[in-house]
């Protein structure tokens, strides 16, 4: 069973992304003073006296407005309310009650969910008292005091939560694969887990950089347990002009730091940027498991061989990923999407591999009959053993007599071998040469 979940809803600029982060106790939601800056939902789990729950920060709901993102903030919040167990409705004592607060919890009581109301920004009670009052009128019940910026009343709402809660427990962590979909703006990352979950679960639009934050979705087939993490898109450093879009960057490096497999998707029209290779090297660098997609396969003109001489521009261009798996999608259609999950399980599971060391050390000195260590003035490398020393990624430790005689082609062509011998498909593999005095050894 999983874990219950809690929704904030409210109208823009309440204090819903204060109040989030600060019950999370990480920072996760962009807090602006620009309404509507949190689009989407966004989850993180927590903790309140021993019970766990996901909490989901939404967009705030503007119920009168026919601008594209609005109404789909809307429509994210009630993706939200039907997905919660409980809500919490969000309130601003200074604004006092609004025709939004109104219509807001008209729909939050045709919703039969458990609803907490609590009254954020009263940083003085005396002060706000009969404010509060006014909140009365809503028909939802107590209205909760606090000051999300100042910490004041959050233990009180947290309480008010706990008593809401259904009981759950869930032991799945361990077994999900978590999957960050990353790439540029617009090469359709959240197409591609709309079309996976089968549910409008993020903002799909034409305009670029329209996914702000990173979002996680759940999600479960006969093939496995997935959190699907799409991240905003990666944009070039240069154009992060805004301090929002700089949170954004930061969030989708966080996103892929939090992964197992990384899913790199390339538009096929646009081919390899250099944006796609920084942001592929970003991944690679983090060590974690790389499937390169490339989506918008159906608009793409094709010819005999297209797919083959395709694959090789990228590897040209993605030197260091030519371990990585490339499969050709289309989001839109579905085409191959089913074939991911196989490539995921696979790319997770080689990325968690463990090789004893005795196994290591017989291709380690094949390699070496095969191929001669290099030498420099007279003195030849030498490799004595190796040994696996931690997964994600797999890294080993070869100890050699001379670190600066371990040439990176050598080193390189050891890593082939270990690859041929034990695959590691989709996985970068990290080689720690370290010295060791030959009396050591023996």
């Amino acid at each position: 069973m999983s874990k219950p979940i809690v929704a904030i809803i409210g109208k823009p600029n309440v204090g819903k992304s204060t109040f989030f982060n600060y019950i999370v106790g990480k920072r996760i939601s962009i807090v602006e003073d620009t309404p509507g800056v949190t689009r989407d939902r966004v989850y993180a789990e927590t903790n309140w006296r021993g019970k766990n729950f996901t909490v989901v920060d939404t967009g705030g709901i503007e119920p009168e407005s026919d601008d594209i993102i609005v109404s789909q903030m809307r429509r994210q919040a009630e993706i939200a309310i039907e997905i919660a167990d409980v809500i919490i409705f969000l309130t601003d004592v200074k604004q006092g009650v609004t025709a939004a607060d109104k219509e807001i919890s008209l729909m939050l009581k045709k919703s039969k969910k458990p609803i907490i109301l609590v009254c954020n920004k009263v940083d003085n009670i005396s002060k706000y008292q009969n404010d509060i009052y006014e909140f009365y009128n809503l028909g939802i019940g107590d209205p909760i005091p606090i000051s999300a910026t100042n910490a004041q009343g959050i233990g009180d709402a947290l309480d008010a939560i706990y008593e809401k809660l259904p009981d759950s427990t869930s032991n799945e962590d361990d077994e999900r694969i978590k999957v960050a979909v990353i790439g540029k703006p617009n090469v359709g990352k959240s197409s591609l887990i709309n079309k996976i979950l089968g549910e409008e679960r993020n903002i799909v639009s034409d305009i670029a950089g329209t996914t702000r934050d990173a979002i996680d979705s759940e999600f479960e087939n006969e093939k496995g347990k997935y959190v699907f993490i799409d991240t905003a898109g990666i944009r070039r450093k240069s154009k992060v002009t805004e301090s929002i879009e700089k949170f954004s960057v930061m969030r989708s490096l966080l996103a892929i730091e939090r992964a197992d497999v990384a899913l790199m998707l390339i538009d096929a029209n646009e081919g390899i940027t250099d944006q796609d290779a920084k942001i592929a090297g970003e991944a690679h660098e983090a060590g974690k498991g790389v499937i390169i997609v490339v989506n918008k396969w159906d608009e793409y003109e094709k010819e005999t061989g297209t797919m083959e001489k395709y694959k090789k521009d990228i590897y040209n261009k993605l030197s260091y990923l030519s371990y990585a798996p490339i499969i050709f999608i289309s989001a839109k259609t579905g085409q191959r999407i089913d074939k991911l999950f196989d490539m995921i399980n696979n790319v997770a599971e080689q990325n968690a591999k463990r090789i004893s060391t005795g196994v290591l050390n017989q291709v380690i000195n094949e390699a070496i009959a095969l191929v001669q260590p290099p030498s420099d003035k007279g003195k030849r490398l030498r490799i004595y053993y190796g040994t696996q020393v931690s997964t994600k990624p797999p890294t080993f430790i070869i100890f050699v007599n001379k670190k600066e005689l371990f040439h990176f082609s050598y080193e390189r062509y050891i890593v082939n071998q270990i690859r041929k011998e034990f695959g590691l498909e989709g996985t970068p593999v990290r080689i720690i040469a370290r010295e060791k005095l030959d009396k050591e050894v023996e």
